[in-house]
Order: structure tokens, then sequence, then C-alpha cells
């Protein structure tokens, strides 16, 4: 794989963009099976990367706070495109935000409620993660992994601030079949099906290639000089927007067309690896 990639992606002697930029999911791609990754691995990886003076970011649909509890020591030099990206946060402050009205979360809060009452309703504000309260205890724990803050509530209905996302877990892996009762909303807001099991809703024309650009912009980072990694249906757009873009091998089919490479799987550490790799062939 080497090879190829010091001859496509020109990081050798011979000149070329550098890369600045690398941007990865973190489920199914950045992180294992287990939710995790090689921390003493990382520890390397992110040292070559401030050597290059390259910037990481992690583009995630998981609650910023989240990923720097995720990332720990490391966070603080971590850009994070969370909440589906409908955020950007570096260093603790938040630098862009995308939010939901109220009053147009709540008719689609409704009409979820309407077309399946067994799936999990994760509606995101700037307080937290708000889940009904009768959720089973085997759910509101497979929410946890994604999000920090919770609260919980009796009645969705009574939220009052604008979302900042809402995503639907359903156990059952029918998201596909919930899609068409959302179409009404689709002049309001971004909607994706990332996989069988989860739906993530987000501002209209806010997704993942739309906050990375944004993000290229305050790194004054082109395309030319963005990698990225993905492995879902909601990470085709943030391929799009690298010049360097790598599907896992345990990715979706489409998104494995979508992507100029494919690397190894996520139990195998590939986007580190791969990280560790073309850097060493940048100058």
């Amino acid at each position: 794989m080497c090879g190829a990639i010091r001859s496509r992606c020109k990081l050798n002697d011979s000149g070329g963009e550098m890369i600045k930029l690398i941007i990865t999911d973190l489920d199914g791609t950045f992180l294992n099976s287990q939710g995790d990754y090689d921390r003493e691995r990382f520890a390397s990886v992110r040292a070559l990367m401030a050597e290059k003076k390259v910037h990481f970011a992690a583009c995630t649909g998981k609650q910023c706070e989240r990923v720097e509890e995720l990332f720990g020591e490391y966070s603080k030099d971590l850009w994070i495109v969370g909440d589906s990206a409908t955020r950007i946060k570096f260093n603790g402050e938040y630098l862009y935000q995308s939010l939901i009205r109220n009053e147009t979360g709540l008719s689609i809060i409704k009409t979820l409620e309407a077309a399946n009452p067994h799936h999990v309703i994760i509606a995101c504000t700037n307080e937290g993660a708000v889940i009904r309260s009768d959720t089973p205890q085997h759910l509101k724990e497979k929410v946890r992994k994604s999000y920090t803050t919770m609260i919980q509530t009796d009645n969705l209905s009574s939220v009052t601030s604008d979302f900042v996302k809402i995503t639907v877990y359903d156990e059952a892996g029918t998201c596909a079949q919930t899609r068409p009762f959302l179409t009404p909303f689709e002049k309001d807001v971004y909607i994706v099906v990332s996989e069988a099991s989860w739906i993530d809703i987000a501002d209209y024309g806010v997704h993942k290639g739309t906050t990375v650009k944004r993000l290229q912009e305050i790194l004054n980072a082109t395309r030319a000089e963005t990698m990225a990694f993905g492995d879902g249906y909601n990470d085709l757009e943030l391929l799009a927007e690298a010049e360097y873009s790598f599907a896992m091998q345990n990715a979706f089919e489409e998104t494995k067309a979508a992507a100029q490479f494919v690397t190894g799987t996520n139990d195998e550490n590939a986007v580190q690896e791969t990280i560790i790799r073309i850097l060493r062939l940048q100058s």
C-alpha cells in the first residue's frame, strides 16, 4: 500500500501538497469494536503529527464532551467536529454550532414517537442529551457510550431549548423503515440513516462535509491537504472533502466506492497505522 500512496499522494521529495489536517470518524473507524483505541500507540501518532505540524480532528456523532472523555489528556489539542458535525470544539471552546429550532425539533420528536414507540430518541440540547426516563436500562447504557451529559425526562415535549441534533437508536435495526415518516421535514433539517440502527437529524444543510469545510477554513487547510477516514453512510460527505480519503475494510460498500483508498479494519488499528505510514513519507 505504501508505494501506491507515495505515488498518488506526492508526499516524497518531488513536491506536491503536504497534509495539514487529518480527520477521522470514531465508531467503526478509529475506535475498535469495544469502543476504545490503542492509547500507547496514539501517543506515538500524536507526537508524529506534532512533528509534522498536522492538525488532528475527530468527526463524530458523539457528544463533544464524550470525545473529550475518550481522549483524556490528548483532547487539549484535538479538534472535535462533534454532535453529528453540528459543532466544532477546540480546547474547551465551541467555535461553531448550528441548532434546530425548538418548534421544529418538537414536531420531529412527535412524528418519531408516533412512527415507532420502541426506538430511543436522543434529543440533544446545549444542556445535554435528553432521553425519556422510562428508557430500558440497557439502552440508557448504550446511549451513555456516546453522551457524557444525559438528562432524563418523563416527556420529551417538555424540552424548551433549541436542539443541537436529534438522534434515533433502534435496537431492532429498522431505521430505514422509519425514515419515510421524516420526509415532511426535509426542507427544515438534514436527515441521514447512518446505519440500520441509527438516524441522525441536524440543522438544514449541516453534515460532516459542510462542517469539515468550516474547519478547513479555520485551519487554512485545503481539500488537497486533508486526509480523512470513515466507514458509514454519514461519512460520505466527509470523505468527499479530503483528497486522501480512506474507507475502512469493515465499511459499507458504498463508502468504500466513494473513497480513494481502502485500509484495514477498525479492530486492526488501521487508522493509526495508516497515519504513521503516510506521515513518514512526508518530508
